[in-house]
């Protein structure tokens, strides 16, 4: 049975993005509808050019980076590609930062209201990182 899952990540932390990426990339591939609002500190990763290595806050980010666990990015690239998932920005953010649509990486969707998205997640599971 499809599911609706809708993943607020505002955290910059590799722990926190991690799960977030490993939940869409496995509800993605499972058929799931999945929608990604990136604001706040996790946006920055998926301006173009930018550090896709974020902070660990524990061991475990750390053990993920030396035991090659396939990076967050990768995953949300994954998720958007194979399984159809919507990596959308915050348009606030966007506006804040004066970040344009064109500075995101390709996967990335339209710029999105926090209104919007909330509205389109109505319904389904709200998952916050």
């Amino acid at each position: 049975m499809s599911q609706k899952i809708s993943i607020v990540c505002v955290s910059g932390t590799r722990e926190k993005l991690q799960m977030a990426a490993m939940i869409a990339s496995v509800a993605a591939a499972t058929g799931d509808e999945v929608m990604v609002f990136l604001s706040m500190n996790a946006l920055t990763y998926f301006v173009k050019g930018r550090a896709t290595d974020a902070p660990v806050e524990g061991e475990l980010g750390t053990l993920m980076a030396q035991k090659g666990v396939p990076p967050f990015k990768q995953l949300f690239q994954q998720a958007a590609e194979l399984g159809d998932a919507q990596l959308l920005p915050c348009s606030m953010a966007l506006d804040l930062m004066k970040i344009t649509k064109d500075d995101l990486d390709p996967e990335i969707g339209p710029p999105t209201g926090l209104t919007r998205f909330l509205s389109d997640a109505e319904g389904g599971q709200l998952l916050s990182f």
